[in-house]
Protein backbone atom coordinates (compact mmCIF):
# COMPACT_ATOMS: atom_id res chain seq x y z
CA UNK A 1 0.00 0.00 0.00
CA UNK A 2 1.43 3.64 -0.81
CA UNK A 3 2.34 5.17 2.25
CA UNK A 4 -0.19 8.68 2.38
CA UNK A 5 1.89 11.81 2.35
CA UNK A 6 0.66 13.40 5.65
CA UNK A 7 2.45 10.41 7.28
CA UNK A 8 5.75 10.79 5.99
CA UNK A 9 5.09 14.65 6.86
CA UNK A 10 4.19 13.92 10.41
CA UNK A 11 7.48 11.88 10.53
CA UNK A 12 9.23 15.01 9.63
CA UNK A 13 7.66 17.19 12.22
CA UNK A 14 8.32 14.72 14.78
CA UNK A 15 11.97 13.98 14.08
CA UNK A 16 12.19 18.16 14.10
CA UNK A 17 10.05 18.67 17.16
CA UNK A 18 9.68 15.29 19.64
CA UNK A 19 13.09 16.04 20.97
CA UNK A 20 12.72 19.18 22.43
CA UNK A 21 8.88 17.81 24.56
CA UNK A 22 9.92 18.39 27.76
CA UNK A 23 5.84 16.90 28.74
CA UNK A 24 5.68 13.13 30.71
CA UNK A 25 5.32 10.72 27.92
CA UNK A 26 2.91 8.14 27.21
CA UNK A 27 4.35 5.68 29.83
CA UNK A 28 6.17 7.11 31.57
CA UNK A 29 3.75 5.97 34.64
CA UNK A 30 5.53 4.83 37.55
CA UNK A 31 5.65 7.58 40.00
CA UNK A 32 1.78 7.99 39.34
CA UNK A 33 -0.91 6.59 42.10
CA UNK A 34 -1.63 2.71 40.80
CA UNK A 35 -4.42 3.79 39.31
CA UNK A 36 -3.03 5.91 36.91
CA UNK A 37 -0.47 3.58 35.89
CA UNK A 38 -1.95 1.81 32.54
CA UNK A 39 -3.40 5.31 31.30
CA UNK A 40 -1.40 7.46 33.04
CA UNK A 41 -2.81 11.18 34.09
CA UNK A 42 -4.39 12.43 30.62
CA UNK A 43 -8.05 13.01 29.69
CA UNK A 44 -8.78 9.71 27.69
CA UNK A 45 -9.61 10.49 23.63
CA UNK A 46 -11.81 9.30 21.02
CA UNK A 47 -9.00 7.01 20.36
CA UNK A 48 -8.98 3.76 21.86
CA UNK A 49 -6.33 3.75 24.88
CA UNK A 50 -5.28 6.98 24.21
CA UNK A 51 -4.78 10.22 26.35
CA UNK A 52 -4.21 13.89 26.11
CA UNK A 53 -2.03 16.42 28.54
CA UNK A 54 -3.16 19.50 29.30
CA UNK A 55 -0.68 21.66 26.68
CA UNK A 56 -0.14 18.58 24.68
CA UNK A 57 -0.90 18.26 20.93
CA UNK A 58 -1.57 14.72 19.76
CA UNK A 59 -1.45 14.11 15.27
CA UNK A 60 -2.14 10.63 14.53
CA UNK A 61 -1.90 10.07 10.71
CA UNK A 62 -3.71 6.40 9.81
CA UNK A 63 -4.68 4.29 7.69
CA UNK A 64 -8.06 2.13 8.27
CA UNK A 65 -9.23 -0.82 5.70
CA UNK A 66 -13.04 -2.65 5.96
CA UNK A 67 -14.00 -5.77 4.51
CA UNK A 68 -18.04 -6.88 4.73
CA UNK A 69 -19.39 -9.76 2.71
CA UNK A 70 -22.56 -8.72 4.01
CA UNK A 71 -23.03 -5.55 3.72
CA UNK A 72 -26.67 -4.04 4.51
CA UNK A 73 -27.94 -1.35 2.09
CA UNK A 74 -30.78 -0.08 1.01
CA UNK A 75 -31.50 0.94 -2.86
CA UNK A 76 -33.08 4.10 -1.76
CA UNK A 77 -30.52 5.17 0.67
CA UNK A 78 -28.55 5.17 -3.05
CA UNK A 79 -30.76 7.32 -4.93
CA UNK A 80 -32.77 4.23 -6.30
CA UNK A 81 -36.69 3.20 -5.84
CA UNK A 82 -36.19 0.34 -3.66
CA UNK A 83 -36.76 0.71 -0.29
CA UNK A 84 -35.83 -2.65 0.80
CA UNK A 85 -32.46 -4.08 2.81
CA UNK A 86 -30.37 -6.09 0.76
CA UNK A 87 -26.78 -8.02 1.41
CA UNK A 88 -23.92 -6.25 -0.58
CA UNK A 89 -19.76 -6.68 -0.74
CA UNK A 90 -18.38 -3.45 0.52
CA UNK A 91 -14.65 -2.86 0.77
CA UNK A 92 -12.93 0.12 1.11
CA UNK A 93 -9.53 1.79 2.72
CA UNK A 94 -9.36 5.22 4.18
CA UNK A 95 -6.32 7.80 5.19
CA UNK A 96 -6.94 9.86 8.22
CA UNK A 97 -5.43 12.58 10.45
CA UNK A 98 -6.66 13.11 14.01
CA UNK A 99 -5.93 16.08 16.19
CA UNK A 100 -6.34 16.50 19.74
CA UNK A 101 -4.86 19.07 21.98
CA UNK A 102 -5.27 19.57 25.50
CA UNK A 103 -6.72 22.74 27.12
CA UNK A 104 -6.56 22.17 30.63
CA UNK A 105 -6.70 19.18 32.77
CA UNK A 106 -10.73 18.82 32.53
CA UNK A 107 -11.10 19.67 28.44
CA UNK A 108 -9.74 18.58 25.42
CA UNK A 109 -10.77 19.13 21.90
CA UNK A 110 -10.71 16.62 18.93
CA UNK A 111 -10.77 16.63 14.84
CA UNK A 112 -10.27 14.61 13.00
CA UNK A 113 -11.20 13.63 8.89
CA UNK A 114 -11.18 11.35 6.18
CA UNK A 115 -10.37 10.70 2.07
CA UNK A 116 -11.80 7.51 1.68
CA UNK A 117 -11.49 5.14 -1.75
CA UNK A 118 -14.74 2.52 -1.31
CA UNK A 119 -16.72 0.11 -3.54
CA UNK A 120 -20.25 -1.39 -3.20
CA UNK A 121 -21.05 -4.95 -5.23
CA UNK A 122 -24.29 -4.77 -4.89
CA UNK A 123 -27.10 -7.89 -4.27
CA UNK A 124 -27.27 -10.80 -6.23
CA UNK A 125 -30.84 -10.32 -4.98
CA UNK A 126 -31.11 -7.08 -5.59
CA UNK A 127 -33.21 -6.41 -9.14
CA UNK A 128 -33.62 -2.77 -8.81
CA UNK A 129 -31.25 -0.09 -10.88
CA UNK A 130 -28.66 -0.13 -8.51
CA UNK A 131 -25.13 -0.78 -10.78
CA UNK A 132 -23.47 -4.52 -10.35
CA UNK A 133 -20.20 -2.17 -8.92
CA UNK A 134 -20.27 1.52 -7.60
CA UNK A 135 -17.16 2.93 -7.03
CA UNK A 136 -16.40 6.23 -5.03
CA UNK A 137 -13.78 8.06 -3.47
CA UNK A 138 -13.63 11.59 -1.77
CA UNK A 139 -14.06 13.47 1.83
CA UNK A 140 -15.07 10.94 3.88
CA UNK A 141 -16.80 11.77 7.50
CA UNK A 142 -15.35 14.46 9.16
CA UNK A 143 -16.09 15.04 13.03
CA UNK A 144 -15.27 17.17 16.21
CA UNK A 145 -15.23 16.31 19.79
CA UNK A 146 -15.48 18.21 22.82
CA UNK A 147 -13.85 15.92 25.96
CA UNK A 148 -14.49 17.23 29.28
CA UNK A 149 -13.58 15.45 32.72
CA UNK A 150 -16.23 15.54 35.76
CA UNK A 151 -14.27 13.91 37.81
CA UNK A 152 -10.62 12.57 38.13
CA UNK A 153 -10.07 9.05 39.50
CA UNK A 154 -9.15 8.80 43.27
CA UNK A 155 -8.38 5.74 45.14
CA UNK A 156 -11.95 5.43 46.06
CA UNK A 157 -14.06 6.51 43.41
CA UNK A 158 -14.00 5.84 39.51
CA UNK A 159 -13.14 8.70 36.72
CA UNK A 160 -16.45 10.52 35.48
CA UNK A 161 -16.14 12.23 31.75
CA UNK A 162 -18.43 12.98 28.73
CA UNK A 163 -18.00 14.08 25.12
CA UNK A 164 -20.01 16.10 22.45
CA UNK A 165 -19.40 14.95 19.27
CA UNK A 166 -20.83 16.66 15.35
CA UNK A 167 -19.98 14.99 11.93
CA UNK A 168 -20.29 17.29 9.38
CA UNK A 169 -21.94 16.96 6.50
CA UNK A 170 -19.27 16.35 3.09
CA UNK A 171 -21.16 14.39 0.62
CA UNK A 172 -24.82 14.67 -1.46
CA UNK A 173 -27.61 12.34 0.11
CA UNK A 174 -27.49 8.83 -1.90
CA UNK A 175 -23.67 8.80 -2.00
CA UNK A 176 -21.57 6.00 -0.62
CA UNK A 177 -19.15 7.84 1.76
CA UNK A 178 -19.16 10.49 4.00
CA UNK A 179 -21.87 11.84 5.39
CA UNK A 180 -25.18 13.83 4.18
CA UNK A 181 -26.57 15.07 7.21
CA UNK A 182 -25.69 16.82 10.36
CA UNK A 183 -25.28 14.05 12.83
CA UNK A 184 -24.78 14.66 16.47
CA UNK A 185 -23.74 12.57 19.68
CA UNK A 186 -23.31 13.21 23.22
CA UNK A 187 -21.85 10.47 25.66
CA UNK A 188 -20.51 9.71 29.29
CA UNK A 189 -18.49 7.21 30.85
CA UNK A 190 -16.53 6.01 33.62
CA UNK A 191 -12.85 4.46 34.14
CA UNK A 192 -11.37 3.04 36.85
CA UNK A 193 -7.88 1.46 37.12
CA UNK A 194 -6.84 -1.95 39.26
CA UNK A 195 -3.96 -3.25 39.83
CA UNK A 196 -4.64 -6.37 37.02
CA UNK A 197 -6.09 -3.53 34.29
CA UNK A 198 -8.07 -0.38 33.59
CA UNK A 199 -11.73 -0.69 32.90
CA UNK A 200 -14.05 1.97 31.01
CA UNK A 201 -17.75 1.59 30.67
CA UNK A 202 -19.19 4.62 28.39
CA UNK A 203 -22.90 4.63 26.78
CA UNK A 204 -24.35 7.27 24.27
CA UNK A 205 -27.04 9.03 22.49
CA UNK A 206 -27.46 10.41 18.99
CA UNK A 207 -28.96 12.38 16.58
CA UNK A 208 -29.06 12.35 12.87
CA UNK A 209 -30.63 15.98 11.63
CA UNK A 210 -31.34 13.80 7.69
CA UNK A 211 -33.66 11.19 9.44
CA UNK A 212 -34.82 13.21 12.28
CA UNK A 213 -34.46 10.80 14.67
CA UNK A 214 -32.39 10.56 18.35
CA UNK A 215 -31.89 7.09 19.19
CA UNK A 216 -29.82 5.32 21.31
CA UNK A 217 -25.91 5.43 20.37
CA UNK A 218 -22.67 3.20 21.17
CA UNK A 219 -22.41 1.06 23.88
CA UNK A 220 -18.66 0.15 25.22
CA UNK A 221 -17.16 -2.06 27.50
CA UNK A 222 -12.71 -1.44 27.29
CA UNK A 223 -9.60 -2.82 28.94
CA UNK A 224 -6.90 -1.38 28.71
CA UNK A 225 -3.09 -2.82 30.66
CA UNK A 226 0.23 -1.27 30.21
CA UNK A 227 2.42 -4.13 30.05
CA UNK A 228 6.12 -2.57 30.26
CA UNK A 229 7.72 0.90 29.23
CA UNK A 230 7.25 -0.20 25.52
CA UNK A 231 3.89 -1.93 25.23
CA UNK A 232 0.23 -1.20 26.12
CA UNK A 233 -2.46 -3.43 25.47
CA UNK A 234 -6.50 -2.46 24.67
CA UNK A 235 -9.48 -4.84 24.21
CA UNK A 236 -12.92 -3.48 24.04
CA UNK A 237 -16.54 -4.60 23.04
CA UNK A 238 -18.48 -1.55 21.32
CA UNK A 239 -21.84 -1.58 19.29
CA UNK A 240 -25.34 0.44 18.73
CA UNK A 241 -28.16 -1.84 18.76
CA UNK A 242 -27.62 -4.59 16.35
CA UNK A 243 -24.26 -3.80 15.55
CA UNK A 244 -21.36 -4.98 17.82
CA UNK A 245 -17.73 -5.45 17.65
CA UNK A 246 -14.82 -6.76 19.04
CA UNK A 247 -11.64 -4.87 19.27
CA UNK A 248 -8.18 -5.38 20.09
CA UNK A 249 -5.38 -3.00 19.56
CA UNK A 250 -1.64 -3.09 20.79
CA UNK A 251 0.47 -0.12 21.06
CA UNK A 252 4.43 -0.15 20.60
CA UNK A 253 5.86 2.93 22.48
CA UNK A 254 9.13 4.08 20.50
CA UNK A 255 10.01 6.81 21.81
CA UNK A 256 8.35 9.44 25.44
CA UNK A 257 6.33 10.86 22.64
CA UNK A 258 6.28 8.38 19.99
CA UNK A 259 4.31 4.94 19.37
CA UNK A 260 2.89 2.65 16.79
CA UNK A 261 -0.84 1.31 17.12
CA UNK A 262 -1.95 -1.45 15.20
CA UNK A 263 -5.83 -2.08 15.70
CA UNK A 264 -8.26 -4.37 14.85
CA UNK A 265 -12.26 -4.63 14.81
CA UNK A 266 -13.76 -7.49 14.10
CA UNK A 267 -17.62 -7.91 13.87
CA UNK A 268 -19.80 -10.04 16.02
CA UNK A 269 -22.94 -9.75 14.34
CA UNK A 270 -24.34 -9.92 10.69
CA UNK A 271 -24.61 -6.04 10.57
CA UNK A 272 -20.78 -5.02 11.61
CA UNK A 273 -18.49 -4.79 9.40
CA UNK A 274 -16.74 -7.83 9.19
CA UNK A 275 -12.90 -6.57 9.67
CA UNK A 276 -11.83 -3.45 9.61
CA UNK A 277 -7.83 -3.24 10.89
CA UNK A 278 -6.34 0.42 11.68
CA UNK A 279 -2.61 1.33 11.35
CA UNK A 280 -0.59 4.46 12.57
CA UNK A 281 1.45 6.36 14.44
CA UNK A 282 0.95 8.96 17.35
CA UNK A 283 3.28 12.01 17.86
CA UNK A 284 3.02 14.32 20.63
CA UNK A 285 4.03 18.28 21.30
Amino acid sequence: MRTPAFILVAFAISAAGASAADRRGHLETEDLPAHLRDRGAGIATSMFATYVQEGQLLVYPFVELYRDSDYEYKPAELGYDEDVDYRGRYTASEELLFLAYGVSDRLAIEMEAAIIQAKLEKSAEDGSGVPDEIKESGLGDVEGQLRWRWAGETNGSPEIFSYLETVFPTQEEGSLIGTSDWEFKFGTGVMRGFSWGTMALRAAVEHDRGEGETDIGELAVEYVKRLSPSWRVYAGAEGTQDEWEMITEVQWHLAPQIFVKLNNAFGLTSKATDWAPEFGVMFGF
